[in-house]
């Protein structure tokens, strides 16, 4: 029988987040589109960032209807958060457009499934692409990073929104994640930690 869930933050009633989940405010408006294979995914974290931002939208699926709408949003400025040939760095976009706030669109996926929801969603594909910093490292303990600066989907917006609104710090958003870490490195027990992922607090690489 399945253990009862929270029906807000969808974690086991007994290790539920949501005290832990902040309201925060944002300039920027965040649109992420999640992969359907990532909703059930242990760490769901970007459940967690649209539960933590009061401007934010979560949607789920392959293809995105009607998606214009979505993305030609009145006072905002279209970008999408993903790497490529003509990316630019995200600070450099956003004072380049620094008269409107951006709609900062997030592929939720693997890198092969936020290939396919660019794929899929031509209008997705068409947008500004932007990038972050690098030399960023993930606090994602329990995962390999497939590449040097990749972050999880929480961990990219909070760089994200502290880059673009400073001095306004977001890092609240990451309490609940540091906590669903801490929770599953508790049930998977401190040796079997170390014997698969090295020290407590070393970024696997």
């Amino acid at each position: 029988m399945p253990r009862p869930q929270c029906p807000r933050c969808t974690r086991p009633t007994e290790r539920c987040l949501c005290a832990l989940i902040p309201c925060l405010r944002s300039r920027t408006r965040v649109l992420i589109l999640q992969h359907p294979s990532e909703v059930k995914h242990a760490l769901n974290t970007a459940r967690l960032a649209a539960l933590g931002l009061s401007n934010a939208e979560l949607l789920v699926g392959e293809v995105f209807e009607p998606l214009a709408a979505l993305l030609q949003q009145p006072s905002y400025r279209a970008c999408l958060l993903f790497p490529g040939e003509q990316a630019q760095a995200l600070l450099q976009f956003a004072e380049q457009h620094s008269e409107q706030p951006l709609l900062l669109v997030v592929p939720d996926g693997t890198w092969r499934k936020a290939r396919k929801l660019l794929h899929l969603n031509p209008l997705l594909a068409a947008l500004p692409r932007v990038v972050l910093p690098e030399g960023l490292q993930s606090r994602y303990r329990l995962r390999k990073a497939p590449m040097p600066g990749a972050l999880s989907t929480i961990e990219a917006i909070v760089t994200a929104l502290n880059t673009v609104e400073a001095p306004v710090c977001f890092n609240a958003l990451l309490k609940p994640f540091e906590a669903l870490i801490e929770g599953q490195i508790e049930a998977m027990g401190e040796q079997t930690f170390l014997r698969n992922h090295g020290k407590p607090g070393v970024v696997a690489q």
